[in-house]
């Protein structure tokens, strides 16, 4: 699997841990960034990670600021992205399961290293259920111009 990461300077400390995480689980991994402490803004590594995972150089994307939300909020405006905010490993879980969620978002302020683990570990080795959860899917594709009727 070809995972790409970045995070905000909110982020980055925990995107460091994470990448060892990506590696014991075989994936491919390449970081965007940023690698430091100093104030930068979001929108500048979430553009990237979701336009290379909706374009499919990637399967899946991981972003990582403060909370997660800010993001989430840049990353989902890029066509074919659903990503989702985790805190959990429920919740991780069912963003795969049930909504397809090709890039996650983690609050490096919220979750610490060993749950963020777990739950990126969770969200990688989830497959999607399809079924029902794939007209849901196709609404949603609908909703950003990218899908038929």
């Amino acid at each position: 699997m070809k995972v790409i990461i970045g995070s905000d300077h909110g982020g980055y400390q925990l995107k460091d841990a994470l990448m060892s995480v990506l590696t014991e689980l075989g994936a491919q991994v390449e970081d965007v960034g940023c690698n430091c402490a100093d104030s930068v803004d979001y929108p500048d590594y979430a553009q990237p990670v979701a336009e290379r995972v909706a374009s499919g150089e990637f399967d899946r994307g991981v972003l990582i600021c403060g909370t997660g939300i800010g993001m989430s909020i840049a990353a989902n405006k890029v066509q074919g992205i659903r990503c989702a905010v985790v805190s959990d490993e429920f919740t991780a879980q069912m963003s795969r399961e049930h909504n397809d969620a090709n890039v996650l978002a983690l609050g490096g302020r919220v979750v610490g290293t060993g749950l963020a683990a777990k739950i990126l570990n969770t969200w990688l080795t989830t497959e999607f259920t399809g079924g029902r959860h794939s007209k849901r899917i196709s609404k949603i594709d609908l909703l950003e111009g990218s899908g038929e009727a």
